[in-house]
């Protein structure tokens, strides 16, 4: 079997790619790749390795040899899957490779916007302190995690596992409903949930149901002063809607680690807000990236091709 990986660098330089080598015969390797190369570079490939160049019907259509597309991800948005199901040609995707550094970022972000941590710098770099009359600075109310409710969205791996790192701060921990699904699910649904909040937490797929589930709506049920974090994808808030809460004081702290398009290259509001002084931390979609994770996508990579290769695709 020959196999192309399309897109490397998305792994960084200091992973070891030897575990795909070793599974297949012939292993070609792209840093990037960008829409018009994917023809040239999969010719007589059996198999794509892809974490989020686009694979389209057209291309695909076009690659009679293609039998396996392995996404170094879980979500595979960026793959046609109808026309590959109609081309025969398996997609095989990984899970639950990132939980630990994910749910680390999480309880990072929840612990920097219950200190006020980006408001207490902003006073640091602009020298309120070193002005201060006394020795500290209290000028933002910080929020002690013990014994505060955490509701989170999502009960899978990761939420489980954010949940059980938020216990060990004495917090309390509500699971919502599916959302789309409350009707048949026995776990409250947000909107019930929502207004005992001192942090919600967003760990659920985007879909028609999430898609700006935290909205205007939502927002006005909250208790002032509460926090949101979205470690899961854009646009699962209204980011409009939840910067405007944040500074009406309707939010008490807003972490994103995702934002609707990546790289935001056309800008984005929470990005013009950062310098504002707000208790607002934007991450780069880098919550997944310990270097232990990254491994752990090279080596479910490498199992779902061996298991592709068993099964004869």
């Amino acid at each position: 079997m020959k196999a192309v990986i399309l897109d490397a660098a998305s792994l960084g330089d200091d992973v070891d790619l030897t575990p795909i080598a070793a599974e297949v015969d012939e292993f070609v390797i792209h840093p990037h790749t960008s829409p018009g190369q994917c023809l040239t570079r999969l010719a007589g490939a059996q198999a794509a390795i892809t974490n989020k160049v686009v694979l389209n019907a057209d291309v695909l259509s076009a690659l009679p040899d293609l039998e396996l597309i392995c996404v170094m991800a879980t979500g595979t948005n960026n793959i046609d899957t109808e026309a590959a199901a109609r081309l025969g040609i398996a997609v095989r995707n990984i899970t639950a490779y990132g939980t630990a550094s994910v749910a680390q970022h999480t309880m990072m972000l929840m612990l920097a916007l219950a200190n006020r941590l980006p408001c207490y710098q902003h006073d640091v770099s602009g020298g309120h302190w070193q002005q201060s009359t006394g020795f500290c600075l209290m000028g933002h109310k910080t929020l002690q995690l013990a014994a505060k409710h955490l509701v989170i969205v999502g009960q899978g791996e990761l939420g489980q596992s954010v949940a059980q790192l938020a216990a060990a701060f004495g917090m309390r921990v509500s699971f919502c409903a599916r959302p789309g699904s409350e009707a048949s699910d026995s776990r409250p649904a947000l909107s019930q949930l929502a207004p005992t909040a001192d942090v919600i937490s967003l760990h659920c797929p985007l879909t028609e149901h999430t898609r700006h589930l935290i909205n205007k709506r939502v927002l006005e049920t909250l208790k002032p002063g509460t926090l949101l974090i979205n470690c899961a994808r854009g646009g699962i808030i209204d980011e409009a809607a939840a910067l405007s809460a944040l500074r009406h004081g309707q939010l008490g702290g807003l972490g994103v680690d995702v934002l609707p398009q990546e790289p935001p290259t056309q800008g984005h509001v929470l990005l013009d807000a950062v310098r504002d002084g707000l208790n607002l931390m934007v991450t780069p979609h880098n919550a997944w990236i310990t270097p232990e994770a990254r491994q752990t996508v090279v080596d479910m990579t490498a199992a779902n091709l061996r298991q592709a290769q068993a099964s004869d695709v």
